[in-house]
C-alpha cells in the first residue's frame, strides 16, 4: 500500500453507516465500481450489531478488508465501531458532508448511508479518520471529569439553598455567614420539633439540604479516588510529581490532550487552553489581550496550578520575583506561567505517550 493509495483500490468493500439512536442503517457497495450492493437497516443494539454485523459477512463473502465508516463513531455509533474494530474489520468516521451540494435533495437515512460509503471511495487511504478504540482509562477519566462538574454544580446550589433557608427563617441557628461545614453536619442532625407550621417546614428541608451536602461531598471525595487511580496509570502520571498537580487538574490536562496526535503541537494546545496571548497592538502601543476562549476547564486547572505554583514552587516564585522587578502585574505574571505550563504539559504528555504505549488502556 502506498502513501496515495486511496480507498476504492485498497478495500473490497465499503460499508457506509447512518447512525442513530434506535437504529443504523447500513449501506453496502463494491468498492471498485461504487455500485450498491444492498441497504438495510438495524436495531442499535448489541444484538442488532451482532445480526448487522453477519449480515454484512454474508453480503461481502466475510472479507476482513471491508471498510466500515461509520458517522458518529464517537457518539451513536461509538459501541458499532468498538465492536466491529472487535471483529477485526477496518473502521473509519465517516468525512464530513458538504450540505450545499445536498440542499434541495431532502435527506432519508438509506440515501445517507450510502453518501457516507460512497464518498468515501476517492480519499487516501492515510487521511481517512480513524476513531479513538480501546481507551477505556480516557473514556473513565472524561466520565468522571463531566460527573464531577455535575456534582460540584448541585453541591452549590445546595449549599446556596440553605444559607438562604437559614438567613430567611429563625431556625436556632447564626446565619449571618455562610455556613461551616461542621455547621451544615450540625443541621443535618436536627430532629422534627413542635413549631409553627412554616418553621417546621422550613427545618425538613434544611436537613435535606444538609445531607444531601453531605452526600455530595462523599461522591466528590470518591470522585477524585477514582481519578487519582486512573491517572496514575496514564499519561499524566508524570504531572502528579510536580507541585501544583492534583488529581482533578492532571485529569482534565489529560481530557484535553486526550491522544497524541490531537493537538497538532505545543502551541494549538496553548491555544486549546485558552492561554495564547492574542495581539491587540495599535500604533506605538504593544500589548496582547486576554484569551477568553478555549476549554474553560482545562484553562481553570492551569490557573489552579500556577496559583499553587506561585505559593509553593521555589522556581516559580522567583521566576514571579523576575518579572514583578520588570513591573509586570500578577496577574501578567500567572497568564505567562500558564502559557509556559501549556507548553510543559503537551510536551509531558506526548513523551509519555511515546514511552509508554497505553496498551493496559483496552
Amino acid at each position: 500500500m502506498t502513501a496515495m493509495s486511496i480507498v476504492a483500490h485498497t478495500h473490497p468493500f465499503v460499508v457506509g453507516v447512518d447512525t442513530h439512536a434506535r437504529n443504523h442503517v447500513y449501506a453496502i457497495l463494491a468498492a471498485n465500481t461504487g455500485a450498491l450492493l444492498e441497504s438495510r437497516d438495524f436495531p442499535a443494539t448489541g444484538a442488532g450489531i451482532n445480526r448487522a454485523i453477519d449480515w454484512v459477512a454474508r453480503r461481502t463473502d466475510g472479507s476482513a478488508d471491508t471498510l466500515w465508516v461509520i458517522e458518529g463513531a464517537a457518539s451513536y455509533g461509538a459501541i458499532l465501531a468498538g465492536t466491529v474494530a472487535t471483529h477485526g474489520f477496518p473502521v473509519a468516521e465517516a468525512p464530513r458532508m458538504d450540505a450545499r451540494k445536498r440542499r434541495g435533495v431532502g435527506k432519508t437515512d438509506a440515501p445517507d448511508a450510502h453518501q457516507i460509503a460512497i464518498s468515501t471511495l476517492p480519499l487516501p487511504v492515510d487521511k481517512l479518520r480513524r476513531p479513538r478504540l480501546h481507551d477505556g482509562i480516557r473514556q473513565g477519566v472524561r466520565i468522571l471529569i463531566t460527573a464531577r462538574g455535575s456534582m460540584s454544580k448541585d453541591r452549590t446550589r445546595s449549599i446556596n439553598a440553605l444559607n438562604a433557608l437559614v438567613r430567611g427563617n429563625d431556625l436556632g441557628i447564626d446565619g449571618r455567614n455562610k455556613l461551616t461545614s461542621t455547621q451544615i453536619t450540625e443541621v443535618s442532625k436536627w430532629r422534627s420539633r413542635e413549631e409553627e407550621l412554616s418553621l417546621s417546614i422550613a427545618r425538613t428541608e434544611a436537613v435535606r439540604l444538609a445531607r444531601h451536602i453531605l452526600l455530595l461531598d462523599e461522591q466528590l471525595t470518591a470522585n477524585e479516588n477514582q481519578l487519582d487511580e486512573l491517572v496514575k496509570v496514564s499519561e499524566a502520571a508524570p504531572l502528579l510529581e510536580e507541585t501544583g498537580f492534583a488529581a482533578i487538574s492532571a485529569a482534565k490536562c489529560l481530557a484535553a490532550w486526550s491522544h497524541e496526535g490531537r493537538v497538532r503541537n505545543e502551541a494549538a494546545f496553548a491555544s486549546l487552553a485558552g492561554v495564547s496571548p492574542i495581539p491587540a497592538s495599535s500604533g506605538n502601543t504593544v500589548r496582547h489581550r486576554l484569551n477568553r476562549g478555549g476549554d474553560r476547564s482545562l484553562n481553570s486547572a492551569l490557573h489552579m496550578v500556577a496559583v499553587t505554583k506561585m505559593t509553593h514552587d521555589t522556581k516559580t516564585r522567583e521566576y514571579a520575583e523576575k518579572r514583578r522587578a520588570q513591573g509586570r502585574t500578577n496577574k501578567e505574571i500567572r497568564r505567562c506561567i500558564k502559557r509556559y505550563l501549556a507548553r510543559h504539559i503537551y510536551r509531558t504528555l506526548n513523551a509519555s505517550a511515546t514511552q509508554t504505549p497505553l496498551a493496559m488502556a483496552a
